[in-house]
């Protein structure tokens, strides 16, 4: 893993090499953030199985997807496609069949990822980077479209919290309704609440019309709140949680035609 540090916390971030084994067909392999660890209060962040296992399909840490839009080619028979930032994986199977290869720049307090793929008439960059600033943790990503058709993104984050100590969650920085659901409500206060705790999961759409940059604030049991700054609105958010971790994942879809590219970033206040 790479190791980002200072004073306050640590950031480990999975290598596409080395640490393969816990890598799949689902999270993108390149800035992949594993886990965030305050030097004195210990880990911050969970998964669906932590800290009792670790299943590559499930994940930890802030693990992203651009897994749901797979790139096809011509034969709508073939099972193979291009997932973007994992490599050509067999769709049906749900395995890698050659992962990506990552240019990576390491430095004490940032790495930076790179890597170029093709696949039939299609051809992109995509560009990782995750910074440690005092006790923000910023991912940034940048995806190019190289080739000579367009390119169907979409893209969520899955940042995983431990259940805080009381049912409320999170909150966003517009409103949001939620539909009757036996795992969640929505407060007075606007804070999303859990309901019939504990779960063996949970899993809800919340709808939106919020047209400015995402704010959430998630409560969490160790340093009260975790604050998320996202650089976009999301096109679709879904929430889910179980017995071991809670998450958001707002998400982004848009069409790059070629010559195009797009970039994002989520700062993560800890």
């Amino acid at each position: 893993m790479y190791t980002l540090a200072n004073d306050q916390l640590a950031v480990a971030v999975l290598d596409p090499v080395v640490d393969r084994a816990r890598l799949g067909a689902r999270y993108c392999t390149g800035g992949y953030v594993f886990q965030v660890t305050d030097h004195r209060l210990g880990p911050l962040l969970a998964g669906p199985t932590y800290p009792d296992s670790f299943e590559v399909f499930h994940g930890q840490g802030i693990p992203d997807a651009f897994n749901l839009n797979p790139l096809r080619g011509p034969d709508p028979l073939d099972p193979v496609g291009l997932i973007i930032g994992i490599g050509t994986c067999h769709l049906a199977e749900g395995r890698v069949v050659e992962f990506c290869s990552w240019q990576v720049d390491e430095g004490p307090q940032q790495v930076c990822l790179s890597t170029e793929q093709r696949f039939h008439t299609y051809a992109l960059r995509l560009e990782r980077r995750v910074t440690l600033i005092e006790r923000t943790v910023r991912t940034e990503i940048r995806l190019s479209n190289l080739g000579s058709g367009f390119i169907a993104l979409r893209w969520f984050p899955h940042p995983f919290f431990p259940q805080p100590s009381t049912d409320e969650l999170f909150r966003v920085n517009f409103p949001v309704t939620l539909s009757p659901d036996p795992g969640f409500e929505l407060g007075a206060n606007g804070y999303i609440r859990r309901r019939d705790w504990p779960w063996s999961g949970a899993q809800a759409k919340l709808n939106h019309a919020g047209d400015t940059r995402l704010i959430v604030m998630q409560r969490h049991p160790v340093v009260g709140l975790v604050t998320a700054s996202c650089s976009f609105a999301p096109d679709f958010f879904l929430i889910w949680g179980n017995a071991h971790a809670f998450s958001w994942e707002p998400f982004i879809e848009r069409s790059l035609l070629d010559g195009q590219d797009y970039a994002w970033s989520i700062d993560y206040d800890f």
